[in-house]
């Protein structure tokens, strides 16, 4: 096979290279790009951060409601802003930027609406955003004036070369006078709220020069006045990353030691990910120095995201730190983010990808039950809970349940594909594309089938097996109409039902099918928490019908339900009926 817009290196193998290594020269410009030592000094070189030992969690300030929702091909509505923030304060997060109030009226809002109830406890810090100009600094005070929070607001300017000549149009000296007068206005603005600190941001802080950004940090803290009773978040962003992370942790200490008025500042770090080593840019910010740091759940952002909090808090609580966040139910928290960020979380992403704790190897799998083996045998012998004792299984950095995974339904679904491939004849021969968590509850039923019968599954016998352990039973229920109609409202739905044999029907208005069917079998003590709702099609062309797969939970446990029909709405009242019967 040729690929046409490739073209090997044939250019010399350097004369330095050894004789093992046979690469030669690409057509690549890499002539274009300057490393970063050319493009900005790094003057420091007595660096004491390598022997240093994270021992403790930095403050965590998530940024996914405003640096986040800014890089959403839709941004956030309300509702969706309101769930993720009472999500964060859930995990126990204490300072939280919610918004660009002078950006957007939805973000203005969403301010106010901190103002005016009481979503907010009163240990959380609200974080706001804005730039150095003195009618978006007015508004942004405005957004804020009745919250009775503690209030962050966090002002910020490009301060590199590049942003100053390109961007900016302004020198060293009129840049700093500028956001001089930021400072002032906002000191102005916000002199008579109580409860309110600062924040400066020198964007691309890793890209400007260090005496300069000193000099500018210096002078915003000697301007606001900084005490250890009322600190200045200086926050230090690596806003376009450009190096490896040992550079800037080089410039971070280089700041931290350097300074005026270190006791009465909080210094912040904003690692972005262009380089993919933003987790990594983070830590060794923290060990440079660093008490704060700036980020967004599974790490969305512009370009390739911010710096991944979830990860970072869940790096240290694999060395036995308490991250001072929680994370017992990751899949709670990823099924929020992602309803919230429209985003979907990578199948391998660390921690929380359905594939992470999955071990394909056959090796690997042998090592990881040996490793469980070991792990009870140890728990029974101290006399304790396996949940309570030194975790040390192979290839598993922390136990699935401590993050509230299982591990063996996912070992199983890859003994499984290894054996079958189930997922891969389900699409092949019926059509039928099935959700990763839905492989996995899947592959356990598909085992059990195996180690009865003993032999290998064609299509056939795999839809048998799926039909059977996710299909319609027989229950108190039954569907006998589901009508929606356009009204002025909106939407009508009319659900009528047979409960136990007798009929009930009931009309709702400004909602959808399954809102509705749920609400009219809740009434009937047939609670449905619908967590996923799937379409997919069983069989091609003319005679394919519709199936939905419905993924709800009932007392704490998870489980799928399927729907099958020739119309769509019909599969899907039918997936919600086969959850009812089950609960």
């Amino acid at each position: 096979m040729t690929f046409p817009t490739i073209d090997t290196p044939r250019g010399p193998v350097p004369a330095a290279a050894p004789a093992w290594n046979r690469q030669r020269a690409s057509q690549m410009p890499h002539h274009r790009y300057r490393d970063v030592h050319a493009r900005v000094e790094v003057p420091l070189t007595d660096r004491t951060w390598p022997s240093r030992r994270l021992t403790a969690a930095p403050l965590w300030v998530p940024v996914d409601l405003r640096d986040g929702n800014q890089a959403l091909p839709e941004p956030m509505d309300p509702a969706r802003k309101r769930r993720f923030f009472e999500l964060m304060v859930a995990m126990g997060y204490k300072e939280i930027e919610v918004g660009y109030p002078s950006a957007s009226q939805t973000d203005y809002d969403f301010v106010r609406l901190i103002a005016a109830t009481e979503i907010a406890p009163e240990d959380v810090t609200v974080v706001v955003f804005t730039p150095a100009r003195r009618d978006l600094i007015e508004r942004t005070v405005e957004s804020v004036r009745g919250i009775r929070n503690e209030v962050v607001i966090h002002m910020y300017t490009a301060t590199a070369p590049t942003w100053r000549d390109v961007v900016l149009g302004r020198d060293r000296t009129e840049l700093k006078e500028l956001i001089l007068t930021g400072g002032r206005d906002l000191l102005a603005a916000a002199g008579d709220l109580d409860g309110v600190r600062f924040e400066f941001s020198p964007e691309v802080f890793n890209l400007t020069e260090p005496d300069y950004v000193l000099e500018v940090c210096d002078a915003m803290t000697d301007l606001w006045d900084a005490t250890a009773a009322r600190p200045v978040v200086l926050n230090l962003p690596a806003t376009v990353e450009v190096a490896t992370p040992n550079v800037y942790a080089d410039q971070i200490e280089y700041m931290h030691r350097n300074l005026a008025r270190r006791d009465a500042v909080i210094l912040s770090v904003h690692p972005h990910n262009d380089r993919s080593t933003g987790i990594a840019c983070a830590e060794l910010a923290v060990l440079a120095g660093a008490q704060r740091v700036e980020g967004c759940l599974f790490g969305n952002g512009e370009r390739t995201g911010n710096v991944d909090l979830a990860t970072l808090a869940l790096n240290m609580f694999a060395q036995g730190i308490d991250p001072m966040v929680d994370f017992s139910d990751i899949d709670e928290v990823r099924r929020t983010v992602e309803a919230c960020n429209g985003i979907a979380v990578h199948e391998r992403h660390p921690y929380v990808g359905d594939l992470v704790h999955t071990a394909f190897s056959g090796t690997h799998q042998d090592a990881i039950r040996k490793g469980f083996d070991e792990h009870r045998t140890r728990a029974a012998a101290q006399g304790r809970s396996e949940r309570d004792i030194e975790w040390r299984v192979p290839y598993l950095p922390v136990d699935p349940a401590d993050i509230g995974r299982t591990y063996d339904a996912v070992i199983r679904v890859n003994s499984q594909s290894g054996k079958g491939g189930m997922a891969y004849l389900l699409e092949r021969d019926l059509g039928l594309e099935l959700p990763r968590r839905l492989q996995i509850e899947f592959a356990r039923h598909v085992q059990e089938h195996a180690d009865e019968h003993g032999a290998e599954m064609d299509t056939a016998a795999l839809w048998e097996v799926f039909a059977a352990a996710f299909g319609p039973r027989p229950g108190r229920f039954e569907l006998a109409e589901c009508v929606v109609e356009e009204v002025a409202e909106g939407s009508r739905v009319t659900v009528g039902l047979r409960v136990d044999g007798a009929p009930f029907r009931t009309v709702i208005d400004g909602t959808g099918p399954v809102e509705a069917l749920v609400a009219a079998l809740t009434e009937h003590g047939a609670e449905v928490d619908v967590l996923s709702l799937h379409q997919t099609s069983l069989g091609r062309g003319e005679d394919a019908e519709a199936l939905t797969l419905l993924e709800h939970r009932r007392a704490g446990e998870v489980r799928w339900t399927l729907g099958r029909h020739r119309s769509v709405l019909a599969a899907t009242v039918a997936a919600v009926i086969g959850a009812a019967q089950t609960t």
